[in-house]
């Protein structure tokens, strides 16, 4: 049996007649830069999910940038972040001259550590990126006592976080600002590049709709430098068609993860925790093994695909060389980092392909 590591092809042929329409209404209408289907997922958005607003955007990137000019964050400024993430969490803090200071993780949930962060503070830290990783809820108490202790910004990166609940709370709304990606292998994608900000601050959402479209209030009135990070009104259409699927879509993805948890049974494997104070989307269901390449190539042979997010931490990546970090100096992230294996997690897996992952495992 073949069991992708993902497939997007049958949630689209499963939506395709929908999508199509849906295109075409948008074409004929020539909503094509933001437009009452842009608008639509925007209103959708925040009341599935309990936002005041939602600002959608060009990409998961650009809803970051926006965090940290939003945050004010600036040349001399520290902001602390996880190293274990992709790039772009840490790109909108380079974007705006601020330096990044990567803190370790926690060993069981593989989100930035609240000790870590304490001990990180310094008169120049001004801010906090806070990552959702793999779409398992971050200890916001924590993190957010700190934020409120030493007056700091805090961003949410909720890209692999669509859904997910701390405390009975959306992400994204419990820190001072959320951003969200709808790339097409996130649990709610896009049929191209598409994102999302979103803030319990009215004077913040105000500001990132303000740099959202060219520093324009009015057409062709400038009050201040501004970006292009229009969605486009055909990624609108889709994901309020997607939109409509994404509880049901995760509640798959949790069943899945239910099944991996009580069906592997190897000592030498570290399995994801649901922790008490919330319930991963599992964006990603990853979990370390002291010999993950031997581990992947006897998947392979049995049919199963892999992945690793993420094989390299940030901290040690050469465009962050220049910060003076060397192997050793975060443990954990480096453990993870070197251990890590996800396997393949997407609603459309059918029962049998989950318990063909569980069996190929268990044959290690």
């Amino acid at each position: 049996m073949q069991v992708p590591f993902l497939n997007l092809q049958p949630q689209h042929q499963a939506l395709r007649t929908e999508v199509l329409a849906a295109l075409a209404a948008t074409y004929d209408a020539t909503r094509f830069c933001l437009g009452a289907d842009v608008e639509n997922f925007e209103k959708t958005f925040s009341t599935t999910f309990g936002y005041a607003r939602t600002l959608g955007m060009n990409s998961g990137t650009s809803p970051l940038h926006i965090a940290s000019l939003c945050g004010g964050f600036g040349p001399g400024d520290e902001i602390i972040t996880t190293p274990f993430t992709f790039a772009s969490s840490c790109w909108g803090i380079s974007y705006v001259g601020a330096k990044p200071v990567f803190v370790d993780i926690e060993p069981d949930t593989w989100c930035i550590s609240p000790a870590a962060i304490a001990r990180a503070i310094t008169p120049k830290t001004k801010g906090i990126v806070v990552v959702h990783i793999f779409g398992q809820p971050a200890r916001m108490d924590e993190i957010m006592t700190i934020a409120r202790q030493h007056n700091l910004f805090v961003v949410e990166d909720c890209a692999q976080a669509v859904g997910a609940q701390y405390k009975g709370a959306s992400v994204g709304g419990i820190g001072d600002c959320g951003t969200f990606s709808f790339y097409p292998t996130k649990n709610l994608g896009a049929c191209g590049e598409g994102g999302a900000f979103v803030s319990r601050h009215a004077a913040v959402m105000d500001r990132a709709q303000l740099l959202r479209v060219h520093g324009s209030p009015k057409r062709y009135t400038h009050t201040a430098v501004g970006f292009n990070f229009r969605m486009d009104g055909f990624q609108g259409a889709i994901l309020n068609i997607k939109l409509k699927h994404l509880a049901a879509w995760t509640a798959r993805r949790r069943a899945i993860a239910a099944r991996y948890l009580s069906g592997i049974k190897r000592p030498d494997v570290q399995l994801p925790i649901i922790p008490a104070y919330g319930e991963s989307v599992w964006h990603q269901f990853t979990l370390l093994h002291p010999q993950r390449d031997t581990l992947r190539a006897h998947l392979e042979k049995w049919g199963v695909g892999t992945e690793i997010i993420y094989p390299g931490p940030m901290h040690l990546q050469p465009c962050y060389a220049e910060l003076g970090y060397q192997p050793g100096r975060l443990p954990v992230a480096e453990h993870a980092s070197a251990r890590c294996v996800s396997l393949p997690m997407f609603p459309e897996l059918t029962d049998a392909q989950v318990e063909h992952v569980i069996t190929s495992l268990n044959a290690f």
